[in-house]
């Protein structure tokens, strides 16, 4: 089978610490051969910066603050992103998460914005998250999308038509573990026949979303885990395992500089 990309791995998170080398030989051995870590504020962004400088041949490092730490972002953010945007794939983690608000919106919107710009500024893809904030996040992403090279709505668990609105945006969707919850990743095995493989990346988004249906059950999800994601993904879209890595692949390649 064609080796795998797990296109957000979280191995900055305190959970993978002492063990990262031990985490990437797991999955090579799975499969899994290629690593995007994503950051999730800028202090993260140098540790993902450090780490895939550590393993040029196996990690991609993003630069960026996820919506849960928009408070964190202040004036001098925007220039600090941009004297990391040198040494990265995309910009991003970031986005919108009204779910939760552990910033306000109104912190994760200026955030986003001016992630956004450094994006078309940097010319850099950009790696985004959206939960409960749909309106919001395609009403600050729709006026750049077309200075944007590439665009990542990744962990995807929305609606058929935030599927829609986000293909006609040209943008690349992230499948998770999310596919094997039973409670909550249904609708997700018919909707993901509605993405054209040229547009479909897959991640584990470790530490965190461990693959519900996975055997043994464990308890710190890894990339490892990306190819039991695949194998599901696979038999929802009617198509095997290898048509899947392939395509897969070849999207990451295009977007992250493999």
């Amino acid at each position: 089978m064609s080796p795998l990309t797990d296109i957000c791995c979280n191995l900055t998170h305190d959970s993978f610490q002492g063990d990262v080398a031990a985490v990437i030989e797991r999955a090579a051995n799975a499969g899994v051969r290629r690593l995007v870590v994503p950051g999730a504020s800028l202090e993260d962004s140098r540790a993902a910066i450090r780490l895939a400088e550590q393993y040029p041949d196996v990690l991609r490092a993003c630069a960026g603050t996820h919506p849960h730490l928009a408070r964190t972002w202040d004036d001098t953010s925007r220039a600090d992103l941009m004297t990391l945007a040198g040494n990265v794939c995309a910009i991003g983690e970031c986005g919108l998460d009204y779910n939760r608000n552990y910033s306000t919106p109104e912190q994760q919107k200026t955030a986003f914005a001016q992630q956004l710009e450094v994006a078309v500024e940097c010319q850099l893809p950009v790696f985004m998250h959206q939960r409960d904030a749909h309106a919001d996040f395609l009403s600050l992403l729709e006026p750049h999308r077309a200075n944007i090279p590439h665009a990542v709505v990744h962990c995807f668990t929305g609606s058929e038509s935030e599927l829609g609105d986000y293909l006609e945006l040209d943008c690349y969707i992230g499948i998770t573990g999310w596919i094997c919850d039973e409670r909550r990743g249904t609708h997700l095995k018919s909707l993901v026949k509605n993405i054209p493989l040229s547009r479909l990346l897959i991640e584990t988004d470790a530490p965190w979303l461990v693959p519900r249906d996975l055997h043994p059950k464990v308890r710190r999800n890894e990339p490892a885990h990306l190819s039991h994601i695949a194998a599901v993904i696979a038999g929802c879209m009617n198509v095997t395992v290898d048509e899947l890595a392939q395509a897969t692949n070849a999207n990451a390649e295009i977007i992250f500089s493999f």
